[in-house]
């Protein structure tokens, strides 16, 4: 029986829940408003915080942890599943770490993850963790999401030594080498009280680090990049509980690791990415960072990964991302491309196919609640040019309704939203496709 620990929530009897909401609303905006008013960028030359540096040398199972030298890092994990009956899932489960800001940078690292002492503050002000979870079930249509945002303390934590986050009840944990030598990893998840879910991830394929020597440029100023760490194929096993009923599940997943300062540079307006893992036994990844004039910036990537594991790697010249047909969220009002096409290179760099990637329900928009900003981010399916289902994949698409630099830190905006908040937790609901 998986452990269930209901998620807490306001009571919408409470009498005092106005003022509440009130207090919450204003601590929140206030704070947000003193980020937006940074417009000065970072100096390269002692930055606030560390900047990715070429030809890094990580070093596991530490590097698969806390980073609290840089201002923004995230642990991100999405997957296809299949629970008992056949019955066909999507799931997506991120960490985000970011932290406070700082006068210079001192690159001290946070707390590990111990109980709370008197030098160690029930919340502290130097961290902030957000966490999302979503979870699609294909059959019914049904698509469910819930965010967290908390400070760091007894309740959101990161360990610096090795990968262990938490966010409440939520966990990303490396539970260390199998009987086979294999790294295992544990992730907790689930939806309110709706769902809960416990999976163990084990590698199938080599750790993929993208980019030049290590680092990987999202624009053309210096500090917009980002050490870019992926596992393009894990197996999944596990249990997932809804309501009262518990099931095996299986299947396979994707996990990235970033760890950057500053992720958008001047003129883009968000960004559209994809992970595919094709039946062959080969990977691509590829990012379309988009400017505010619609076009495709000059640091847009597309990469593959070999069954052997390496890596090919091309830039916007060498592949193209397009959208056909439109979907508009009922709730933000944002539009995006109802399916994408991607043309790519081989891995040799010959012309390569179109790739067909449609979602496996069109509603897949999470409300961004905390952020405000929503975001698409969705299981799809992968079809050749005769419509053969040729693999699957995870499409994001973001800055489709409401500028990404309300939440992400760039070069010359400040500091992003500013998410130095009271601990919240936010359920963002649920809907049918």
């Amino acid at each position: 029986m998986i452990p269930m620990f209901p998620t807490p929530q306001f009571s919408m009897n409470d009498p005092w829940l106005p003022l509440r909401l009130w207090i919450l609303g204003v601590i929140v905006l206030g704070i947000a408003g003193l980020d937006l008013l940074e417009a000065e960028p970072p100096s390269l030359s002692r930055p606030e915080f560390a900047l990715p540096q070429p030809g890094r040398i990580f070093e596991f199972p530490a590097d698969h942890g806390s980073h609290p030298e840089y201002k923004i890092e995230w642990w991100y994990i999405t997957g296809h599943l299949t629970s008992e009956g056949g019955q066909r899932h999507g799931f997506q489960a991120t960490f985000f770490r970011r932290a406070g800001d700082r006068k210079t940078n001192t690159n001290t690292p946070s707390q590990s993850l111990t109980p709370p002492t008197s030098a160690t503050p029930l919340f502290a002000t130097d961290e902030f963790f957000l966490a999302h979870m979503a979870w699609l079930d294909v059959a019914t249509g049904t698509f469910s999401h819930e965010e967290r945002l908390n400070r760091r303390g007894w309740d959101a934590q990161a360990a610096t030594n090795r990968l262990d986050v938490r966010n409440g009840n939520w966990s990303l944990k490396d539970l260390g080498p199998d009987a086979q030598g294999q790294p295992k990893v544990e992730l907790r998840g689930g939806i309110q009280a709706d769902l809960f879910w416990r999976m163990s991830l084990t590698p199938k394929k080599p750790l993929v680090v993208f980019g030049t020597n290590g680092v990987s440029r999202k624009a053309r100023e210096p500090s917009a990049a980002s050490h870019y760490l992926t596992f393009p194929r894990l197996a999944v096993s596990g249990e997932l509980r809804r309501g009262s009923k518990t099931e095996r599940i299986e299947g396979e997943a994707w996990m990235d690791h970033e760890l950057s300062s500053s992720q958008l540079g001047e003129g883009q307006v968000g960004w559209d990415w994809t992970s595919i893992q094709f039946f062959d036994g080969r990977e691509l990844m590829a990012y379309r960072m988009r400017r505010d004039d619609g076009s495709t910036d000059a640091f847009s990537t597309v990469a593959w990964i070999g069954k052997d594991g390496r890596v090919s790697q091309w830039g916007p010249d060498r592949f193209t991302w397009r959208g056909e047909g439109q979907w508009k969220s009922p709730r933000s009002g944002g539009t995006y491309p109802a399916t994408v096409l991607l043309t790519v290179p081989e891995p040799d760099g010959r012309p390569g196919p179109t790739l067909r990637i449609e979602p496996l329900c069109a509603d897949q928009e999470l409300s961004g609640g905390i952020a405000g900003v929503p975001y698409w981010e969705g299981a799809c399916r992968v079809l050749d040019a005769q419509g053969k289902e040729i693999g699957r994949a995870f499409v994001e698409m973001t800055g489709y309704a409401g500028h990404l630099r309300r939440a992400v830190p760039g070069t010359g905006t400040g500091t992003g939203t500013g998410q130095k908040t009271t601990n919240a937790n936010v359920a963002t609901g649920t809907q049918r496709s």
